[in-house]
């Protein structure tokens, strides 16, 4: 099953840490990624910019609003995602409580739609068919 775990992060926390102490936990983030790899676990992952860059968009009143930040009124922000193949919940949980990112915030983890993401994968063949046969 696959599952993705969404990394969350209280920016003041990250940016109350030295240089050295975030070059460390990012090492001990990546090296445990790299434990992910070889058991066959990690599919992939993004880390996310800082929420101060994000916008937001919404429909309000029939056309849509751009709000500058993240949607959620909270300290914790998303910061990254993390694609994981894992037995079942029970093991993604198992595997994800080891991460070092944990101590930066809380991983929220959830199965992957599979059906609705095997349509995107079915569109997102036939569309590289047609621009190569054009």
């Amino acid at each position: 099953m696959k599952f993705i775990c969404l990394g969350y992060i209280e920016e003041a926390k990250w940016d109350n840490l030295s240089d050295e102490e975030r070059q460390r936990l990012m090492k001990d983030c990546f090296d445990y990624d790299d434990e992910l790899r070889r058991g066959g676990h990690f599919l992939g992952g993004e880390a996310l910019d800082s929420a101060r860059h994000a916008v937001t968009l919404r429909v309000k009143d029939g056309s849509v609003d751009v709000t500058d930040g993240p949607y959620a009124e909270t300290r914790e922000i998303l910061g990254g995602i993390l694609l994981l193949e894992a037995r079942d919940l029970n093991h993604a949980v198992s595997l994800m409580s080891n991460h070092p990112g944990v101590k930066m915030g809380p991983f929220e983890i959830r199965p992957a739609a599979e059906e609705i993401n095997s349509q995107i994968a079915d569109r997102d063949k036939a569309f590289a068919n047609e621009k190569h046969s054009q």
